[in-house]
């Protein structure tokens, strides 16, 4: 048992000198290949690093520096550029260290002075820029990205993507996409910047897009938080549309309500997306006479978008069902300016200027205080207590007042208390046209002039036996 042990150990003590050996004799070559390059003044080294840098393969340049300082510690230029890489790489800790280190040996060189001051300046600048951004100053936190941060450290992969998310926060969507296909291009897993420009795509509603940037991030991480809450809550949106949209085509207009009302709820923000679901859901407002709730949806429309010719007409239709009879006019009028050969939108137009100018003549009924469909007996009625009333010969104190009250009431029943006229009326025919001398003051009974006028009533006041009114 003895002699095993013994000759396990001596297999062992063997195999540790080889490989002691074998980390020799690589530790040597490495310091071969490299003793030349310090010899010769690093010349042939910092030629390749030249080239690393130029085809943007900063790990290599990286690596063949600090090879280079582990095999001659004192080879100062190794560092300088260095610490101009890690700069430009926005590792400003470490860049640091190198510039110190290379001033250590170069002490009062102006050149590298000058881009240790650079490297503060960066530093500081990218701090303040995060800050702006957290405080909602996004054109001052791009200043700072553009004209400081990426001109002392063009390869700073933190200020790219802080300056996409500040692009997308200021709502510039196009150059956001444009920045991230940069990045993209350099790294195509870059989680981040798949996030950022799905993000950009989504807040164009080119949502398509948007989704293949979240699934192709998903697949690189299953896990990533972010990209799981951007699909699929632009999956939940895009179905929830979809249901607004069924239910208001099959007439379920109380159910596409609250879909509607649902999708907004998902994304304030996304006011491309919004500016549908709004006019969807003011449609549907209006389908069911909600003048006030439509006319609240299509402003929010028009806020967002104010040349959107169908929430112009939308808008102007709830302005009818409110009776604004003057601003669904000029709400339909704009839109036909924009659309001048659309003939639906000129059909409406005339409808709302046909009840602008109903609007505007004397409503017989409400003079009488009766509905519109009040029945002829009710008419009679309801003019026989008015003139009674108003008869100017019960108001001494009041004659004037009282004639022409009296005499609104008359015109008022000329016309409700005569079928065919009624009818006309109703449809909205221009009954001043025809000769019943009741232009702004309505009908007269009494004559012009002062003259003497004894106004009798066939029959006496309907239903009564009063007889002639005589002046």
């Amino acid at each position: 048992m003895g002699m095993k042990l013994c000759g396990f150990d001596s297999v062992a003590r063997r195999g540790f000198v080889y490989a002691a050996l074998i980390l020799n004799f690589v530790f040597c070559c490495h310091l071969l290949l490299l003793q030349p390059l310090v010899a010769a003044g690093g010349a042939s080294l910092l030629e390749r690093v030249s080239q690393s840098v130029k085809v943007k393969k900063y790990s290599e340049a990286l690596s063949d520096l600090n090879a280079a300082i582990e095999a001659d510690p004192a080879l100062s230029e190794a560092y300088w550029h260095k610490a101009s890489i890690l700069r430009q790489l926005c590792r400003y800790e470490e860049s640091e260290r190198s510039y110190k280190s290379f001033l250590g040996m170069k002490p009062g060189n102006s050149a590298a002075e000058k881009e240790l001051s650079q490297l503060y300046q960066a530093q500081n600048a990218l701090n303040s820029a995060d800050d702006l951004f957290e405080s909602g100053d996004f054109t001052k936190a791009l200043e700072y990205i553009y004209k400081v941060v990426l001109v002392f450290s063009p390869e700073c992969s933190k200020a790219k993507l802080l300056k996409v998310r500040l692009l997308i926060a200021a709502k510039d969507y196009s150059k956001a996409i444009s920045e991230t296909g940069f990045i993209l291009k350099e790294d195509e897993n870059n989680l981040e910047a798949l996030l950022l420009r799905g993000r950009a795509y989504y807040y164009l509603a080119d949502h398509d897009i948007a989704t293949r940037h979240y699934q192709k991030g998903l697949r690189l991480d299953p896990e990533h938080g972010e990209l799981k809450k951007a699909y699929f809550g632009l999956k939940n949106l895009l179905k929830k549309t979809k249901s607004a949209e069924d239910n208001a085509g099959k007439g379920k207009l109380r159910l596409a309500v609250e879909d509607y009302k649902a999708a907004l709820a998902f994304d304030p923000n996304h006011t491309v997306h919004n500016v549908h679901l709004h006019l969807g859901l003011c449609k549907v407002y209006v389908k069911l006479g909600k003048g006030t709730d439509a006319l609240k949806s299509c402003t929010e429309v028009l806020e967002i978008d104010g040349d959107q010719v169908e929430a112009l007409v939308q808008r102007g239709e709830a302005k009818l069902l409110v009776e604004d009879w003057e601003g669904a006019v000029a709400d339909i009028k704009s839109a036909a300016e924009k659309s001048p050969q659309d003939m639906n939108i000129r059909e409406v137009l005339m409808r709302a200027e046909r009840s602008l100018k109903l609007s505007q003549r004397k409503d017989w009924y409400k003079i009488l205080g009766i509905s519109k469909f009040a029945s002829i007996s009710e008419i009679k009625k309801a003019y026989k207590k008015l003139a009674l009333q108003w008869h100017p010969d019960k108001n001494v104190d009041n004659r004037e007042e009282a004639e022409a009250k009296f005499r609104e009431i008359a015109a008022a029943y000329e016309i409700l208390g005569d079928e065919d006229k009624r009818t006309r009326y109703d449809r909205g025919e221009d009954m001043d046209d025809n000769g019943m001398g009741m232009g702004g003051g309505g009908f007269n009974p009494f004559g012009g002039g002062g003259q003497q006028f004894t106004f009798h009533f066939e029959g006496g006041f309907p239903g009564g036996d009063f007889g002639g009114y005589h002046f």
